[in-house]
């Protein structure tokens, strides 16, 4: 599956791992989890940033906890019309970009974020726009960056979910120490990794 099919896979994904899906369930541990890392590091005040921000059960989370500047990317724009219903607090006061995350930050300066997180998100991107787009993600992260995303061993580093599609499995700690991160914090969640990372002095 090249880059292109793949993005589009996601972005018209319905049924399970839709945004309506994930809305269905709302916040749930991953987003108290995030939600104390980004509180312990940066505090409410922080510009926070969600890759794959869906329809924003984790931004809404944030959100209830007091964080005010938030903003978040999806691949679907329909995403953020379930967001809108599920959430309409959250939609007043947030920012969203719909689009593939190589192509949104890009637009974003250096450091533009205080934190920037992401929930199984980063495993999707494609083999021929990994390299740009972990630099991007790096680029934009001003102090702390958090994954809570797929590891371990697999052949090939890959494994698929229904319909096929292929989940991309890394060392996330090798990943973003390789671009100026230093890893603080490691524990797993779940089938998932929660690194937390700073940047380095």
């Amino acid at each position: 599956m090249n880059a292109d099919d793949l993005r589009d896979a996601w972005a018209d994904r319905t049924g399970e791992f839709s945004p309506r899906y994930y809305a269905h369930y709302g916040p749930n541990e991953v987003s108290e989890v995030v939600a104390d890392r980004l509180g312990g590091a940066v505090g409410g005040d922080a510009r926070v940033l969600e890759l794959g921000c869906g329809s924003g059960r984790h931004l809404a989370h944030l959100h209830d906890e007091g964080f005010a500047d938030l903003a978040g990317v999806d691949i679907n724009p329909e995403a953020f019309d379930v967001l809108r219903e599920e959430y309409p607090d959250l939609a007043a006061a947030g920012t969203f970009h719909a689009g593939a995350i190589a192509d949104v930050l890009p637009g974003f300066a250096d450091g533009a974020f205080d934190a920037v997180y992401s929930v199984e998100t980063l495993q999707h991107v494609h083999p021929a726009e990994m390299s740009e787009t972990f630099d991007e993600v790096a680029r934009v992260a001003g102090d702390l960056l958090v994954t809570v995303e797929l590891e371990g061993d697999a052949e090939g580093g890959i494994v698929e979910v229904d319909d096929g599609l292929p989940l991309y499995r890394h060392d996330w700690g090798t990943v973003f120490e390789s671009r100026g991160f230093d890893q603080v914090a490691v524990e797993t969640l779940g089938y998932d990794t929660v690194r937390v990372f700073r940047r380095a002095d």
